[in-house]
């Protein structure tokens, strides 16, 4: 297979000013920063409950979902801070296969990585607009966090990725909460490593 140049894609400052993030939801998101960081400071008390499925792949029924949860949120908000999962890239361990939002935002449609970014900001936006919820997502690519990086209150590196210096490296950068999986080897040793 060769590659084949399609077009440049726009910085994440260039996608960020396109698609921005209002004061408001901009404050909500720093307000729910704030109680991750005091929950895991044991500031406060409270659960962290990082929910979702393992792939986000069409809007709707993410949002569908994220609405139900919201009514939770509010039902355990004195015990509980949800933060839903909105993993809009799949890793594949052979390859083959549909890689998620980021590469292909319609699975009937030839991926385009660049139509990928903006549905995947969209989603985690209208999370926050509309429900209150700033979200989890998986970093399969480390430059890729920077255009969601005003949105995403907490990070996760994925099995395939936990040995990678790269993530390690970019995890280490950021001020949000970063979840180190296992590896796909099952070898806890390894995981450990990462967060060390």
């Amino acid at each position: 297979m060769n590659m084949k140049f399609l077009r440049k894609l726009p910085i994440p400052q260039q996608i960020k000013a396109r698609y921005p993030v209002s004061e408001q939801d901009a404050a909500v998101k720093a307000a729910r920063d704030e109680e991750l960081k005091n929950i895991f400071s044991g500031k406060s008390d409270k659960f962290i409950l990082v929910i979702g499925p393992c792939s986000a792949d069409s809007r709707e029924p993410v949002l569908d979902y994220i609405s139900r949860l919201k009514k939770v949120q509010e039902d355990v908000k004195d015990k509980i801070l949800i933060v839903p999962r909105i993993y809009t890239n799949k890793p594949r361990t052979t390859g083959d296969g549909y890689k998620g939002m980021l590469h292909q935002p319609n699975p009937d449609e030839t991926p385009d990585m660049l139509k990928g970014i903006v549905a995947i900001r969209d989603l985690h936006m209208a999370a926050l607009h509309d429900y209150g919820f700033s979200c989890a997502d998986e970093m399969l690519y480390p430059d890729n966090h920077r255009y969601l990086s005003d949105l995403l209150s907490y990070v996760a590196i994925g099995a395939r990725s936990v040995e990678n210096q790269q993530h390690r490296l970019t995890a280490s950068g950021l001020d949000i909460p970063v979840g180190m999986k296992n590896p796909t080897s099952g070898d806890l040793s390894i995981m450990m490593n990462s967060i060390t």
